[in-house]
């Protein structure tokens, strides 16, 4: 189907704020030349991320009016509990305001100090809170994943090659967790097999290793499955998810993303002792075991939600809209990490700006630059969010330099869309005017959320 048509009439909406290119100039320098210090209502398309900012469907609001804002037992609860569980299969459903919760408390009673956390790839703030613990998050990318402009149908692989190897020489017994972030966020949004799963949850089990799954966009990895993986074309999103989770021990998931929701999360698991201790310190940091630091509402809410990502036409519609803006940009010569992934188009401001060395942060400046150029927000993910030093104090550049346009479900429509394409295709004309920025203020853990940036 050439044309893309949503599933869904639009039913509420909310104006944009326009601002002229030297207002915008203007807002950048006040916010210290870092987009996460814009106020929001200073941004025209906002693609900053696809965490908490789907448009909630009908059902979804009548669910919010239906809930069940008791304490204990909430009837919302287990009607959020029983969804969860028939997709999950896991025994142990334990809600949370959002997945950084779920991450802090797995990895408060796992973690701490000599201890190693694997992965395909941690996101940011997955890994903050493996190190906040004193542990350290190592990432074992499929090689292909680290090539962007490569066209391969599963680049979130986890590389078990790796994995085992590093495995027998860390010693299992340091290594507490494996974790497979499916879709792989920080690697371009790609998908992860089927076949990879089940090699992967093998090498676990052969290691008495955990394996959970980060399973904030299970659904769009699902889709992607369905459509790529030999053998599945037949099966229900749903059914592959189902075949997902039962390779795993548990989950965290962040509802923000996949469940269509503006606020919550979960924990799931099937071993009771871990369950239990992860029920304590749930009421110590979140809330008792039924609400989970979440108001009935949102319980309710996040249910209908978990329901609704699993439908075809949307998940259809939703992959296809991503591609869409991917074919555009691609025939205009902007480099970007190829197939496009199931929530975001990722630019490769390593070779969109290669003037700019990594340590001058490429993709701020490419951010940056969209912001000027037509308000539209996006998310460096390069040396900002993941570049490190080493012992004598020199810049360590992660595997890729991105700007990450993540799209918000339901929200922007085509011509939004085309918008975007059209304000990144002049940038990239402009592309030889643009310089890299320096860091003037950092803090220890996720600077880039709050790093001052310089122009150089």
């Amino acid at each position: 189907m050439a044309v893309i048509i949503e599933p869904f009439r639009i039913k509420s909406v909310e104006p944009l704020t326009f601002t002229t290119r030297s207002e915008r100039k203007e807002i950048l320098k006040e916010a210290r030349n870092n987009l996460f210090l814009v106020d929001a209502d200073k941004v025209l398309i906002d693609l900053l991320t696809d965490s908490g900012t789907a448009a909630m469907s009908s059902r979804q609001w009548a669910g919010i009016m239906n809930g069940d804002e008791s304490y204990a037992g909430s009837k919302s609860f287990y009607r959020f509990k029983e969804v969860a569980e028939r997709i999950t299969g896991y025994r142990h459903i334990i809600p949370t305001h959002q997945g950084r919760a779920a991450e802090k408390i797995i990895f408060t009673i796992l973690g701490g100090k000599g201890k190693s956390f694997v992965s395909n790839t941690f996101f940011d703030t997955t890994r903050a809170n493996v190190e906040y613990s004193g542990a350290e998050a190592l990432d074992f990318l499929t090689p292909e994943g680290k090539i962007p402009h490569l066209i391969a149908p599963f680049k979130g692989n986890m590389d078990t090659e790796a994995l085992e190897a590093y495995i027998l020489k860390r010693g299992a017994e340091n290594i507490p967790m494996c974790v497979m972030t499916i879709t792989n966020n920080s690697g371009g949004g790609q998908p992860v097999s089927l076949g990879n799963l089940r090699e992967t949850a093998a090498i676990c089990r052969k290691y008495g290793i955990r394996f959970f799954i980060d399973a904030c966009r299970f659904a769009e990895n699902a889709w992607f499955i369905k459509t790529r993986e030999e053998g599945y074309k037949d099966k229900t999103v749903e059914e592959i998810a189902r075949e997902i989770f039962a390779l795993a021990d548990g989950c965290t998931m962040s509802a923000k993303k996949d469940a269509l929701v503006n606020i919550g999360g979960f924990l799931a698991m099937n071993d009771e002792a871990l369950a239990l201790a992860a029920r304590n310190l749930l009421i110590i940091t979140e809330g008792f075991p039924t609400y989970g630091g979440l108001a009935g509402r949102d319980l309710e809410a996040m249910a209908q939600g978990l329901e609704e990502v699993l439908e075809e036409d949307y998940l259809r519609y939703r992959i296809r809209s991503i591609e869409y803006m991917g074919e555009k940009l691609t025939a205009a010569g902007v480099p970007m990490i190829l197939p496009t992934g199931g929530h975001a188009v990722y630019l490769d401001a390593k070779a969109f700006l290669p003037q700019i060395p990594p340590a001058e942060l490429p993709g701020v400046a490419l951010a940056n630059a969209l912001y000027i150029e037509g308000g539209i927000r996006g998310v460096e993910i390069g040396s900002l969010m993941f570049g490190k030093k080493d012992e004598q104090g020199n810049h360590v550049a992660p595997p890729m330099e991105l700007v990450r346009l993540a799209i918000p479900r339901r929200v922007y429509t085509q011509s939004h869309i085309d918008y975007v394409c059209e304000m990144i295709i002049e940038v990239f004309r402009k592309r030889d005017q643009l310089r890299g920025y320096r860091i003037t203020f950092e803090t220890p853990l996720l600077r880039h959320f709050t790093a001052h940036l310089e122009a150089l």
